[in-house]
């Protein structure tokens, strides 16, 4: 029976990233809403390790506070003397029997892509990770002996004509046990013009020593390109996009246009959901079957029930939208809003922290603000509730089957009973009662000598 070795992951993070011209350190720069390095320790987590090193350097606190996760350990890298530095610094660290080492800038990594890496390590090896590429320039080539056994890596500034014809490059990926890493890195020097330390030194020792380098493709280049400057980070924002795309389409989502779809946390989805062009999706978010999503709209850590429209332009936060409800165009939901069954929030509507009844409906250019409504409520054009006095907010309850005329205020708190009608442009500061109709207005008063002032007029 194979014993299956425990699995450390060193992930390291240290540098300043000066081509991104940012005085934000590189890892933290975000794609797809969250940060680089976070990408990189969510793959690793997939992983299951016994324990996650993250290297820091520049901006370490900043790096600190701004990533989650479990088993993470951090080491602090004072001067960024290379890659094989930061490894060396973090082995202290390590109980596990095998190390992995990954990069803060990857962020496209899948954890099916590193289980070849991580499976059959034998004593004395390493696995490497590597990659074909249609323009190797930059990247060290990978020269393999006759038997395909990796048997150097050599540089771009090194390579001759040969071996700058190669495809097959390195990533600096790689997995060794932590007793191997720790004698090749205990011989790595810094006699090179940069003065540093290199992990991809250990590749030439182990060769050297007899023991064996597991060249394992990536399938694309993608998942193993790291960030550098803003373009480089576009490209990949772009290629996450599209993944998510070809994903959800797979679970039977219509997109309008799968270059024009942003998904910046997580989105589930049941059958027949169709999205329209340039709609993002934050957080968590669920999307029931049969969800309609108009053009432009912005919807985060919200659910969705089936049959759900959604018009132009219209933002959903935080917030519950039960089935067949119908929202916008330029709705705003703002959060802990429940949208009860067959609900509608109409154009140039904002609601906030309410409960809209089952098959009621705020149609036009109203706002709803910490509200109970219950069934079959009819709120009327330029409605608004007044539910903060400067200092607290305070709550209007609404029964079931209340008409409500246009322009009108709600005074909070206030209760409208079951039943009751309040007549147009009324401003409603007292219980208004059931099956009654309230109405509060100023006198309406003609004066019959005046006239229309002038321009001149003095």
């Amino acid at each position: 029976m194979t014993i299956r070795k425990s699995l450390a992951v060193v992930i390291l993070a240290a540098g300043q990233g000066t081509r991104m011209r940012s005085s934000k350190p590189k890892v933290l720069h975000e794609l797809a809403g969250q940060p680089l390095l976070q990408h990189v320790i969510d793959v690793a987590q997939a992983l299951d390790p016994q324990e996650i090193i993250v290297v820091i350097g520049h901006g370490a606190e900043q790096v600190r506070e701004s990533i989650t996760g479990t088993k993470l350990r951090w080491v602090v890298q004072e001067e960024q003397l290379g890659t094989g530095h930061a490894v060396k610094l973090a082995l202290p660290e390590i109980r596990a029997d095998n190390v992995l080492v990954l990069y803060g800038d990857v962020p496209l990594l899948a954890s099916e892509t590193l289980q070849p890496v991580i499976q059959s390590l034998d004593e004395g090896c390493i696995n490497l990770l590597t990659v074909d590429l249609d323009d190797p320039m930059g990247y060290g080539r990978i020269v393999r002996d006759a038997n395909g056994e990796v048997e150097k890596i050599v540089e771009q500034k090194d390579a001759s004509e040969d071996i700058l014809a190669l495809k097959e490059g390195n990533t600096g990926i790689l997995c060794a046990s932590r007793i191997d890493l720790a004698a090749f890195l205990a011989k790595v020097g810094s006699d090179n013009s940069q003065g540093e330390y290199y992990l991809t030194d250990c590749i030439e020792l182990c060769i050297a020593e007899q023991g064996r380098v597991n060249g394992i493709k990536a399938e694309y280049l993608w998942q193993v390109s790291g960030v550098n400057n803003k373009q480089q980070l576009n490209v990949l924002e772009r290629q996450f996009q599209l993944n998510k795309a070809r994903e959800v389409m797979e679970n039977g989502v219509t997109l309008a246009d799968i270059n024009r779809f942003d998904v910046r946390g997580t989105l589930s989805t049941g059958e027949d959901v169709y999205i329209d062009i340039n709609c993002i999706f934050s957080g968590d978010v669920q999307l029931g079957d049969e969800v309609s999503i108009g053009p432009n709209c912005f919807i985060s850590n919200s659910s969705l029930g089936k049959g759900v429209e959604v018009l132009a332009n219209t933002v959903i936060e935080n917030a519950t939208i039960e089935a067949h409800c119908s929202l916008g165009p330029f709705a705003r939901i703002r959060p802990e809003t429940t949208m009860k069954q067959g609900s509608k929030a109409g154009n140039f509507v904002e609601i906030k922290k309410s409960v809209i009844g089952e098959g009621s409906k705020v149609n036009h250019l109203s706002y709803i603000g910490d509200a109970q409504l219950g069934k079959k409520v009819n709120v009327g054009a330029g409605t608004i509730t007044c539910n903060y006095d400067g200092a607290n907010k305070h709550v209007t309850e609404v029964g079931d089957n209340v008409f409500i005329g246009s322009n009108s205020a709600l005074v909070a708190p206030v209760v409208l009973e079951d039943d009751a009608t309040i007549g147009a442009g009324s401003t409603i500061t007292k219980k208004a009662p059931k099956e009654k109709l309230t109405l509060a207005r100023g006198r309406q008063i003609t004066m019959d000598k005046w006239q229309r002032p002038t321009k001149g007029d003095k």
